[in-house]
């Protein structure tokens, strides 16, 4: 008989402040492992056995392929960027008060990707005879998949899901196993639930370490050169964090709150015009730096 184990929550209860989100994305790589040639280059070195592989680009000479990589791999990054850590890979934590603009961000990434690929099938006819001209004797048609089949290899498609809650447990076994679980997924939780912050307090540490350095004067007194983005980013993490926070750790919101402080009204222009601007914050800053267990 199958029953279901109760216990009270332990540890920080997020399924009701986050819930868990998953990017998936297939792409074509376009690579294919030549075997005559990783042969021939180990007998024209008299290697003994097979001391490498070459992998020959299928698309030589052709870009549309590298665009769409590049926008898949900015995409994770937005999207790690929008979320916090759960498991190793696969689903990531993704704060309640951010759902809409991810979601729509997420439409518009989709949108844009399924677009990429629809010109790159149209495209993709000429590639594969541009390709028989770029790799010469290496070109095979039959390495090659007709435009249906790599239908099937693009896609990317975004899922959500609740956080499972701790102390649940659907199984049929001894008390004493049933509890062994419950305390084993207790740990696992408070783990993942500990690295979804520990995260977050990362980004901030990046950041504040990032404007020490970069708001201390060189030794004859001179200005270290900095981007807007620094600012930018900054400002820009403040806002995040203010829903990244899942487990309401006063901590970080008081970091956060000092650094809107330090902020608060500094421009660019003031901090490269004015060493007593750079100054003041620099030891707002380092006072963060300082204050908080990082």
């Amino acid at each position: 008989m199958t029953q279901i184990i109760t216990t009270p929550t332990f540890g920080p209860s997020i399924a009701s402040s986050a819930m868990l989100v998953n990017l998936s994305v297939g792409n074509w790589t376009a690579r294919k492992l030549d075997r005559k040639v990783s042969e021939d280059v180990d007998k024209q070195n008299n290697t003994q056995g097979r001391a490498g592989n070459y992998h020959k680009n299928l698309l030589a000479g052709a870009h549309q392929l590298d665009l769409i990589n590049k926008f898949v791999a900015n995409t994770r990054n937005r999207h790690y960027h929008l979320t916090l850590p759960w498991a190793d890979t696969g689903p990531r934590l993704l704060p309640m008060k951010r759902f809409f603009d991810y979601k729509s961000e997420a439409d518009s990434w989709i949108a844009k990707y399924n677009e990429m690929v629809k010109e790159f099938f149209v495209a993709y006819p000429t590639m594969v005879s541009a390709a028989a001209f770029q790799l010469g004797a290496m070109f095979d048609r039959s390495e090659y998949p007709e435009v249906e089949q790599l239908q099937r290899k693009f896609y990317m498609e975004v899922n959500f899901w609740p956080v499972p809650e701790t102390g649940d447990f659907r199984v049929d076994c001894e008390m004493e196993i049933r509890n062994e679980l419950n305390e084993s997924y207790r740990q696992l939780y408070d783990k993942q639930v500990g690295a979804a912050m520990g995260d977050a307090w990362s980004r901030l540490h990046t950041v504040l370490k990032h404007m020490v350095d970069r708001l201390t004067d060189g030794e004859e007194g001179d200005r270290k050169i900095f981007q807007a983005s620094m600012i930018e980013k900054a400002n820009e993490l403040i806002d995040t964090l203010d829903s990244m926070n899942i487990t309401n750790d006063t901590q970080l919101e008081n970091a956060r709150a000092s650094l809107a402080a330090a902020l608060a009204g500094v421009s660019v222009k003031d901090l490269r015009d004015s060493k007593a601007v750079r100054y003041d914050v620099r030891t707002q800053v380092e006072d963060i730096l300082s204050k908080f267990a990082f």
